[in-house]
């Protein structure tokens, strides 16, 4: 069996969590000894797994069809994660909405990355055979490092004992990045640091206006990758994530895996695996979260970083591997 792992845009999605899903794709069938194509021109596969929803997208799985070849769809996207992210996001989301149910439907099967998407597929009146797949992490890659860790401190000249909030994600309002900033004034004793970056031809007037106030303790270095934000990771005392909404949040399954304290929204996503007060912490609202703050660096809430790296454990690169295979073995025997 081979495989066409089909990532429309590759250089616009890089930065994004559909883009790291793609290299965790890759590896997840190299560790199950799945071969695999990301060339669409590649016309030997027996199996399409189609991970993006544009123009091309649509015409790879309409040629999929056309020869007869089973067709597995990845739901990262639903019109709610679609609000709230890029101008006039909220007015397209309708239209979003119609063009994910047309192209989710065109598949043999749809993989999502949590029980919480399938149900909101589901709900849209989707009734093909869903499975929820977590889109897995790279323990490896976030296993302590120093020279790593040495490499983030370095570079934003952090002095011994100054406490790091971390956080991770695109310029979205649905990311929660004023409320990051709002936490960030209540806390001025502490550091925050949000890595990523969109395209100000994007952003809504809300984060504009948000991101020309930024506090004296906010540093947002863009989008860096490598040795840096790993250390990050590595290195923080908090990774704080307060979106609004999500798929999964492939940078919660990355604090995790690399033993940070996390402290996320509550919200629909994590029902089932992540635990409050057990494996994590979760606040409603800016009060919350900074409670939760400054009770993780305080130290009068307990660690739960050893709980919290269990469930980045059972989503590793080689488990969502195996569960893959099981899917593509449904649509082509062998």
């Amino acid at each position: 069996m081979k495989v066409l792992l089909y990532f429309e845009g590759e250089k616009l999605i890089a930065g994004s969590g559909i883009g790291r899903a793609q290299k965790h794709q890759m590896r997840a069938l190299e560790s199950a000894g799945i071969a695999y194509t990301i060339d669409p021109w590649d016309d030997s596969f027996d199996l399409l797994h189609i991970n993006t929803v544009g123009m091309n997208s649509s015409s790879m799985v309409a040629k999929a069809r056309r020869e007869g070849r089973p067709v597995v769809y990845h739901g990262h996207s639903t019109e709610e994660d679609f609000r709230n992210s890029f101008v006039f996001s909220n007015q397209l989301a309708p239209m979003v909405k119609k063009r994910l149910i047309d192209l989710y439907s065109s598949a043999d099967v749809i993989i999502t990355p949590t029980p919480y998407a399938k149900s909101i597929l589901e709900s849209y009146g989707i009734t093909l055979p869903i499975y929820p797949i977590s889109n897995g992490i790279d323990l490896k890659r976030f296993s302590y490092d120093e020279e790593k860790v040495r490499a983030f401190r370095r570079y934003f000249s952090l002095e011994k004992g100054q406490k790091v909030v971390l956080s991770v994600g695109l310029y979205f309002e649905r990311k929660g990045l004023l409320d990051f900033m709002e936490v960030a004034k209540m806390l001025p004793e502490y550091t925050f640091i949000w890595f990523g970056y969109t395209n100000p031809l994007l952003l809504t007037k809300q984060v504009r206006e948000c991101l020309d106030d930024v506090p004296d303790n906010v540093i947002l270095p863009g989008y860096i990758s490598g040795a840096i934000i790993e250390g990050a990771y590595l290195d923080a005392d908090v990774f704080f994530f307060p979106s609004y909404e999500e798929t999964e949040g492939i940078v919660v399954l990355e604090a995790l895996a690399a033993r940070q304290n996390v402290l996320v929204r509550d919200i629909g996503v994590y029902n089932g695996w992540l635990k409050d007060k057990e494996n994590c912490y979760m606040a409603s609202d800016n009060e919350g979260f900074v409670a939760g703050i400054k009770g993780i660096l305080t130290k009068s809430l307990p660690s739960l970083v050893e709980a919290g790296y269990q469930v980045a454990e059972a989503r590793s690169i080689e488990k969502i591997g195996e569960q893959l295979a099981a899917v593509y073995h449904t649509l082509v025997g062998g």
